[in-house]
């Protein structure tokens, strides 16, 4: 197949990419690098049926030859990203994702949409089943992510119901693992540097507000998965498995063999307590499920961060809050 991969360049992003070229696709990876490492896909360039397109998805854009799918996962997706990028992250998820629709129609193509977890916000739900609607903050600091994806994800629809559309959506979970950038504002990142540089790991509040952690390669079959089916979704891609903050803090001070204490500072607005995804959808209709172990995903992402990230590594122009999801 030729598959269109917007935010080719990122974290989730380039890992699909690999995926993909493994099994034989052709890729066309757009990114316009504001959030992405053109690092992350440089061993690509080479490789037979990569091609890689500097654009920005908020303005139109085309590709040579036929199209079978486009995976849209463009958008800043952590705090220091679309805090940095507010009205930037709203573009993508509105403008750019109508572009994508759009080229999709044009070709017959398949679109699969990576929303997120966010759109359940705060949830009153636990664990979070694809009919929950959510209990999101509209006009809160995170709403500029939340409410792009809801957008997105309604867009989306629409053009399915009205126009035809082969939609798929998907809602990621929080996710880690090779490639993320050890300032991106996530908390699996966030430990790890600070664990690996001797300083205290910043938690959040109490620290027992939990999450569940996906190793990137997990995801990544849900959506090559979610791209072959003819599935519309939404369907959850996530570990069940939760964990609460301090736990993970005390599992990357084991990785890590690092010493450091443990600081609290306040919890950021609209933080959710629990978040934990409902998988059957993805067991039942993908046949899929996560692999890797939270101790396993840990020893490889350490590994990947001592032997050095790519850059943009630096800290953020803005303070970094608590994490999301990839």
């Amino acid at each position: 197949m030729r598959i269109v991969v917007t935010g080719g360049g990122g974290f989730v992003g380039s890992h699909l990419c690999e995926a993909l070229l493994r099994r034989g696709d052709t890729v066309w990876c757009l990114d316009n690098f504001s959030t992405g490492e053109p690092d992350n896909v440089r061993a690509l360039r080479d490789a037979p049926g990569f091609h890689s397109l500097r654009a920005d998805v908020t303005s139109p854009f085309d590709v040579t030859g036929p199209v079978h799918a486009v995976a849209h996962l463009a958008s800043p997706a952590s705090p220091a990203d679309y805090g940095r990028l507010p009205v930037e992250t709203l573009t993508v998820g509105s403008r750019g994702t109508e572009n994508c629709l759009r080229l999709a129609l044009r070709h017959g193509a398949r679109f699969v949409l990576a929303s997120t977890s966010e759109v359940y916000g705060d949830p009153e739900i636990h664990p979070q089943p694809e009919d929950y609607w959510g209990r999101v903050n509209p006009i809160g600091p995170r709403s500029v992510y939340d409410e792009a994806k809801r957008y997105a994800e309604a867009l989306a629809m629409a053009y399915r119901r009205s126009l035809g559309a082969d939609v798929g959506v998907v809602r990621i979970f929080n996710t880690y693992g090779p490639r993320m950038r050890p300032y991106d504002g996530r908390v699996v990142s966030t430990f790890i540097r600070e664990a690996l540089q001797g300083r205290p790991l910043t938690v959040y509040g109490d620290g027992s507000q939990t999450r569940s952690f996906c190793y990137v390669d997990d995801l990544v079959r849900g959506l090559v998965a979610m791209i072959d089916s003819s599935l519309s979704g939404p369907v959850n891609l996530g570990n069940p498995c939760e964990h609460t903050v301090i736990e993970l803090a005390e599992h990357v001070l084991a990785a890590t063999g690092s010493s450091s204490a443990i600081e609290h500072r306040p919890l950021p607005v609209d933080d959710p307590t629990r978040r934990r995804p409902v998988i059957t959808r993805a067991r039942a209709q993908l046949g899929w499920a996560p692999r890797v172990p939270l101790d396993e995903g840990l020893r490889r992402t350490v590994g990947w961060f001592v032997s050095g990230p790519a850059p943009g590594g630096g800290p953020p122009h803005h303070p970094v809050q608590e994490p999301v999801e990839a």
